[in-house]
């Protein structure tokens, strides 16, 4: 199981295909990319600030609860920070089990988890200055689930 969170890009192909060369057994492999959304037309950069340590332990643990919950094989949560432009990778987090069910579930939650609870901040610069992301009710409603 890996956890980075890193301010430089990551290569997609070679993360996918690194986990999967690892993922001995799995009968299912789930990847999800986000990319930095640009919803008012008019966004420059999206801010993220995180603490060092504090960060990495909170998604371990989640990860970790994710691999007993649905007796994953594997997991991998990537997540940026620092300054992000419009379309650039955000994040990934990648799943292996035995199943796909399995597989797919783990990977919702890792996802919802992260969009609501992962101690991240996000700051939206636009031309008209900068404001910080509230977090959404659905967001929250999509945690509910699990």
């Amino acid at each position: 199981m890996r956890v980075l969170v890193q301010a430089e890009p990551f290569e997609f192909d070679a993360e996918a295909q690194t986990f999967a060369d690892g993922a001995t057994g799995a009968g299912a492999i789930v990847t999800f990319t986000g990319l930095v959304r640009d919803l008012s037309g008019a966004l420059e950069a999206m801010e993220i600030e995180h603490y060092p340590g504090m960060t990495e332990r909170a998604i371990a643990a989640i990860a970790e609860e994710a691999r007993q919950r649905w007796h994953l094989i594997d997991a991998l949560v990537i997540h940026r920070h620092g300054r992000l432009g419009p379309s650039e990778p955000i994040m990934m987090v990648a799943t292996a089990a035995a199943h796909r069910a399995e597989a797919f579930a783990a990977a919702e939650f890792l996802m919802d988890y992260l969009k609501s609870r992962a101690p991240f901040w996000k700051k939206e610069v636009t031309a008209e200055g900068a404001d910080w992301v509230a977090a959404k009710e659905a967001d929250e409603a999509a945690l509910g689930r699990w």
